[in-house]
């Protein structure tokens, strides 16, 4: 059965929140080269443009995609680590309430050993989104980070997206991780 059916019903909340906001309309998504950190670091990040988190802002969107990316990268590489309990750790409230720490990281954790040993991972694409109220997600201003990956047992690249929330505390934190085809 493909892993994109197995999914917890939990975790399909917190999934939910990036299916959404990927098909969403969103400005231009534009990819910055993600480069490794030494070592992974919590996802949660206040980068500078933060306060102004403005998706149709010009200017510091460019600085703040390399930083979202970098976030984004931060945060897969704690799951290549097997670290995803820490992932949910750091989350945001939103992500907390749709899924609890136990069946995020025991799907996560599941998929990504079904897909085997990561061979790569592309270059990111960084697209914004921001919901009112009344959407079928907490509203805000939500930031999706996509990377194409090559795993041993994937025939194929397979996408692997990390959502970003810009809390009430101008911080952005994990909403959500999902690794599927791509579409």
């Amino acid at each position: 059965m493909p892993m994109s059916f197995r999914l917890l019903p939990a975790l399909l909340c917190a999934v939910v929140f990036a299916a959404l906001a990927q098909t969403a309309p969103t400005p231009p998504a534009t990819t910055q080269p993600a480069t490794p950190p030494a070592a992974p670091k919590p996802v949660a990040a206040k980068p500078a443009a933060s306060k102004h988190a403005d998706p149709a802002a010009p200017g510091p969107l460019s600085k703040q995609d390399a930083q979202m990316a970098q976030a984004g990268l931060r945060a897969a590489q704690l799951v290549d680590a097997g670290r995803s309990g820490e992932l949910w750790d750091g989350a945001s409230a939103v992500a907390k309430k749709a899924v609890a720490r136990e069946a995020f990281v025991r799907q996560v954790d599941a998929d990504r050993a079904l897909l085997g040993a990561l061979l790569g991972r592309g270059v990111a694409s960084v697209a914004r989104v921001q919901y009112a109220a009344g959407s079928q997600v907490p509203p805000g201003v939500y930031v999706n980070i996509s990377f194409p990956s090559r795993f041993a047992n994937a025939p194929q690249p397979v996408r692997e997206l990390v959502s970003l929330r810009l809390d009430e505390d101008t911080t952005w934190r994990l909403v959500g991780y999902h690794v599927g085809p791509p579409n």
